[in-house]
């Protein structure tokens, strides 16, 4: 969202075609850094609310370094559900620790719904030790936190180590974040959030383009996310299970990679057509529904963020909680 070539219309659009009995639970905004378009984040956020969508967004506070909170931020965030800080050791770098403290308080202060979502590089970073333990002297354990790793992305490929990769026994592991529509900053809409596919790094693999919302509705999106054969199968049994499964394959290169490389596996979408048309499976895709969901907040973030700290997700009111496990 934060990249100036593309209008606001078209996302506005989009937002638009949200009903009260067809809108997405929640709607999320980051980036990039979301806060450089204010005035979009203000008319998604206010769409949403109108159809009973809730509204989130996540901004690494660049305007925090400023006294006052910019007059079009402040009304975005207002205009929000939920606000929540993203920060790390190298943000730190750029915007200290106080102006966020500062930021939070003054939005704490006013009574909005607030959370931090850290990034480390693992579960004894010691800076995450002491920026958790901060955040909580701080706050007195009203602001969730959502802590995770950092990931070789973008800048962190050229310092971060690259550990080899293990093959592990091709044991069933659903992927929950292929349940979201994620649309890019060019409008283009997947079923991921991964950043190598939202940046074109790898190429897009078929079954994970869910269109673009110049011409696409929240209706045609949403039965495409939830009725696509091969996409009800990596929630149910993650791409790993199904290369080894339909195509014989078992791969070191990574649980993501397994989900890329099954465009191309012969025979695997056919294969997993059928699959999905079983009464077993059937069951199987609702049990795992239900347990992602008995699971809460505290398994999302044991699962994908770094699990010492995953308990950090509940603190703060229940409405903070529900939203700060998205992050």
């Amino acid at each position: 969202m934060d990249s100036e070539q593309y209008p606001s219309r078209m996302f506005l659009r989009f937002a638009d075609t949200f009903t009260p009995q067809n809108r997405p639970e929640l709607t999320l905004m980051s980036g990039g850094e979301v806060m450089l378009r204010p005035r979009l984040v203000r008319g998604i956020a206010k769409r949403a609310r109108a159809v009973g969508s809730r509204s989130y967004a996540l901004s690494g506070l660049f305007f925090a370094r400023k006294p006052r909170i910019p007059g079009p931020i402040r009304e975005a965030v207002d205009a929000l559900d939920h606000f929540s800080v993203s920060t790390d050791r190298f943000h730190e770098e750029e915007v200290d620790r106080a102006a966020v403290f500062r930021v939070l308080h003054e939005l704490l202060d006013d009574g909005k719904d607030v959370s931090v979502q850290i990034t480390g590089e693992g579960p004894d970073d010691p800076y995450l030790a002491d920026v958790t333990a901060a955040v909580r002297r701080e706050f007195g354990d009203r602001v969730p936190m959502l802590v995770v790793p950092l990931v070789p992305m973008g800048r962190a490929r050229e310092w971060m180590e690259r550990r080899p990769l293990v093959a592990y026994p091709p044991t069933a592991a659903p992927c929950s974040l292929a349940c979201w529509p994620v649309i890019g900053f060019n409008g283009q809409v997947i079923a991921c959030g991964n950043q190598d596919v939202m940046d074109g790094t790898v190429p897009m693999p078929p079954h994970l383009f869910l269109g673009h919302i110049a011409r696409d509705d929240w209706e045609t999106v949403r039965q495409r996310v939830t009725g696509s054969p091969i996409l009800q199968a990596i929630r149910t049994y993650g791409p790993e299970y199904l290369m080894e499964r339909f195509a014989g394959e078992r791969t070191c290169e990574g649980y993501c990679a397994s989900c890329w490389k099954a465009a191309k596996a012969p025979g695997l979408r056919e294969s997993v057509k059928e699959l999905v048309l079983l009464p077993s499976a059937v069951a199987m895709r609702e049990a795992v529904e239900q347990m992602a969901a008995d699971a809460g907040p505290v398994g999302f973030a044991r699962r994908w963020g770094i699990g010492r700290y995953a308990d950090l997700v509940t603190l703060g009111a229940p409405r903070e909680r529900d939203l700060a496990c998205t992050g």
